[in-house]
């Protein structure tokens, strides 16, 4: 008798941990969101990584890439102190009226710059210095020849532009953010992010 009690019991107790895992009617109890209206099952999975293989078209391009963002990275902080030095020419150069005074003002300048940006500045590849020549564009607005021509006179000018074109380049560059360089225009607004800059 004792054995049947014993055996009844557990019978009992099992179904009634197996009935708790399910609803009415045998319905199993799963969790539930409710998505535009409608109530749905869902389950969240374990995070999977996936790769695959790079074709040789876009082993180019972040190639590319990688190399244009190097030399923003490199070159933006040159041309932020361009755009400071220019507008603080500029500015000095407005009181200055005499030609004699102004041209020995710019050449104090010359030699501080000189003196500051020479050794690094010969040291950017040709490529950086491109980039370099866009960005000084960018945040001055005008031309890298624009300004040799401005500051040293036209002949300068024209020679240094004919030794940009001997490597590749021009002082004539412009900076199109939303057309040939907005992809640099992304890259540039993340560096000036970094150094705080509100561009």
């Amino acid at each position: 008798m004792r054995k049947l009690i014993l055996i009844l019991l557990l019978f009992f107790s099992l179904e009634s941990l197996g009935q708790s895992r399910y609803g009415p009617n045998d319905t199993l109890v799963v969790p539930y969101i409710v998505y535009d209206g409608d109530t749905m099952t869902y389950a969240q999975l374990d995070m999977v990584m996936v790769w695959g293989k790079m074709s040789n078209a876009q082993r180019k391009a972040n190639r590319e890439w990688t190399r244009l963002r190097n030399a923003v990275y490199v070159t933006y902080p040159y041309a932020k102190k361009a755009s400071v030095i220019i507008n603080d020419v500029n500015s000095s150069l407005t009181h200055i009226a005499d030609e004699k005074k102004r041209k020995q003002y710019l050449n104090s300048r010359e030699k501080v710059l000189k003196k500051e940006f020479t050794e690094p500045l010969t040291n950017l590849s040709v490529y950086q210095g491109k980039i370099l020549m866009k960005l000084i564009n960018r945040e001055t607005n005008n031309t890298c020849y624009e300004l040799v021509k401005e500051y040293k006179g036209g002949f300068s000018a024209k020679f240094w532009q004919t030794i940009a074109w001997v490597f590749g380049g021009s002082l004539k560059q412009n900076y199109d953010p939303k057309g040939e360089d907005a992809e640099m225009e992304q890259i540039v607004l993340e560096v000036a992010r970094m150094y705080g800059h509100a561009s």
